[in-house]
């Protein structure tokens, strides 16, 4: 099986468990054995998930102030947790890679693999949730074809995703690209780098 099959299987359940309760404070155990890659692609995609959810409800014209921040506050630490899964999605890859000597002219690509997996969780949610609008019977044809015009494209725009995520990880298993990691040092999290932070 390709890793973006892996991935795509994962996201799938992970999305489909997720709108078992469609509830962010729902509890969920992940079913993969710890440390393995399928534990961290299942606990990405459920992040990507609550956050996406999140991300709904503040959007809410009548939603109280205070209950606003506290949402907000908990999509900061949710990104914050999402980038270190893809830093440890990342070291995985360093790991199977490890032995593998770069060909002198071996470049780099524009983002590391867990990165491209990072996007293609983003869309196991998009496809759900696009393919729900199809679904609808309060909207008009008119919503509905749009949304299915969407959705096939969606639906491309994973197949090339996964392709492009099984290439490079060939390419780095065989020499032609080479990978780095780097740490992704966001600074607003940072009490010392925050200057909103640091300066009271």
């Amino acid at each position: 099986m390709k890793f973006s099959e892996l991935s795509n299987k994962i996201f799938q359940e992970t999305t489909d468990l997720y709108h078992v309760t469609d509830h962010v404070d729902a509890e969920v155990t992940n079913p993969y054995k710890e440390g393995s890659i399928e534990f961290l692609l299942f606990a990405k995609n459920w992040i990507d998930a609550v956050q996406w959810h999140l991300e709904d409800i503040i959007r809410n014209p009548e939603i109280d102030p205070v209950e606003a921040l506290k949402i907000k506050r908990r999509i900061d630490k949710s990104n914050q947790d999402r980038t270190d899964l893809v830093e440890y999605i990342d070291g995985y890859f360093m790991n199977e890679f490890k032995d593998v000597t770069p060909q002198p002219n071996a470049g780099l690509n524009t983002e590391t693999p867990a990165w491209g997996v990072d996007r293609l969780s983003i869309l196991a949610l998009k496809v759900y949730h696009m393919e729900q609008e199809t679904k609808r019977t309060d909207a008009s044809e008119e919503h509905i074809k749009s949304c299915q015009s969407k959705l096939d494209v969606l639906l491309t725009q994973r197949v090339d995703l996964s392709t492009a995520i099984d290439e490079l990880l060939d390419d780095i298993k065989a020499g032609k690209k080479k990978m780095k990691l780097y740490k992704q040092m966001k600074m607003y999290n940072d009490p010392d780098l925050n200057p909103v932070l640091y300066k009271k």
